[in-house]
This record gives structure tokens, C-alpha cells and sequence, in this order.
């Protein structure tokens, strides 16, 4: 199992332990709450993501052929949500990011139980993401 399979397998077995929806949106907000906080300056409108109806920030570095994430938003279960997309793939290498199946997503019944606004975010999270590992060079290994 390589590590974007154990970390999603992670989150599937965490998000089994709720039967109900209430309490994996409790979860989502405390995953939120444990994002290391973004500076002002890189809440800015550059680092914003485009479709998402609340604001969220996106940020990312390549280091050593790895990508790290920070992110951070105004809204506190979408924070939740680009906290579970980091958790998952940050520290991965571009190549790995682009190619990534995000199966835990519709595993853990993330997106059936979105809004559409906020299922359209998810998807605006997702593409920025892997746009950020295109930039980093993804397609050469």
C-alpha cells in the first residue's frame, strides 16, 4: 500500500467510527480547527479558490520533489474539508497528486452528503490542487 493509499484508508477508518452525519461534520470542524494557521499576508486574492462560495486560501511549496499545502478558510466546515484534502495529500510528489483517485471522498459519503454549493468547492479545492502539482513539474517524474 503506498502512502496516499494508507493515508486515505486512514480516513475511511476514522470517518467509520460515526454513524451519523452530525458527528463526521463535528469531525470535519475539528480537523478544520487543527490546520496550522495561514498568515494574513497569504490570505490574499491570489491564493484564493475560485468557486468556492465561502472564501478559502491555498497556498503551496515544492521542496525535495514533495509539495506542502497550507490552507485556511472563513467557513468552518470547509475548512474541514480543505483540511482532509491536506491531510491527504500534502507531502506527496506532484506526479502522485495529478494521478491521485481521491476514493476516500466518496468512501466516507463526503460528497452525497455536501450541498451543491459546497460539493462544487470540493471539486474547486481538488482542481486547484492538482493545478498547483502541474506547476511543480507533475508530468516529468
Amino acid at each position: 500500500m503506498n502512502e496516499l493509499e494508507s493515508r486515505q484508508q486512514q480516513i475511511i477508518d476514522e470517518f467509520s467510527i460515526f454513524s451519523d452525519w452530525m458527528d463526521k461534520y463535528e469531525y470535519l470542524i475539528e480537523l478544520g480547527k487543527e490546520l496550522e494557521p495561514m498568515p494574513d499576508s497569504e490570505k490574499t486574492e491570489q491564493n484564493l479558490i475560485k468557486g468556492c462560495q465561502s472564501q478559502v486560501w491555498l497556498t503551496a511549496t515544492c521542496a525535495n520533489g514533495v509539495i506542502t499545502f497550507r490552507a485556511d478558510s472563513d467557513a468552518i466546515i470547509t475548512k474541514g474539508i480543505i483540511a482532509l484534502l491536506i491531510k491527504v495529500l500534502s507531502g506527496l510528489s506532484p506526479k502522485d497528486i495529478i494521478d491521485a483517485d481521491l476514493r476516500f471522498i466518496d468512501a466516507i459519503g463526503l460528497r452525497e452528503n455536501l450541498s451543491p454549493t459546497r460539493s462544487n468547492g470540493l471539486a474547486s479545492m481538488i482542481r486547484q490542487i492538482k493545478m498547483y502539482a502541474i506547476a511543480f513539474g507533475g508530468s516529468n517524474e
